[in-house]
């Protein structure tokens, strides 16, 4: 596994990547648009989600 498949995100450091808001970011986590993990009570975001996330919404948008 290299560094950036293992890279795990906080809901903060994903809002800031995205420049959206902590509601919105847990929205896109429920309707399965970002995928998380939770380890013990912390949420994680791998890297990899939001680069898909970001390249799944250029390509809807072009």
């Amino acid at each position: 596994m290299t560094t950036a498949t293992a890279e795990l995100l906080t809901v903060p450091e994903v809002m800031a990547r995205l420049r959206l808001g902590r509601s919105t970011v847990y929205d896109l986590i429920r309707s399965r648009r970002l995928t998380s993990i939770t380890i013990g009570r912390a949420r994680r975001i791998p890297a990899d989600s939001v680069r898909d996330f970001i390249t799944h919404e250029i390509e809807v948008a072009a």
